[in-house]
């Protein structure tokens, strides 16, 4: 009976490692995705205030509201 008690063990062990491994797989994706969004916020955030303190730099001193044509 110890050895089948052994057995059995042995197949819950290597059952519950299995399943440990597949949630610390789901973790890392989701971690993954989460870094991936927060870098979107970054850069998009970044973005904005560039083109904002372009915009008012253009306004404050006139640069870039007009286009010189004449070459």
């Amino acid at each position: 009976m110890a050895m089948v008690d052994a057995a059995v063990g042995m197949k819950q062990a290597e059952t519950m490692s299995r399943v440990q491994m597949a949630v610390a797989k789901k973790i890392m994706q989701v971690d993954r995705a989460n870094g991936a969004a927060v870098l979107q916020l970054l850069k998009a955030a970044s973005s904005g205030v560039v083109q904002a303190g372009d915009a008012l730099v253009a306004s404050a001193t006139g640069l870039g509201g007009e286009i010189d044509t004449y070459a």
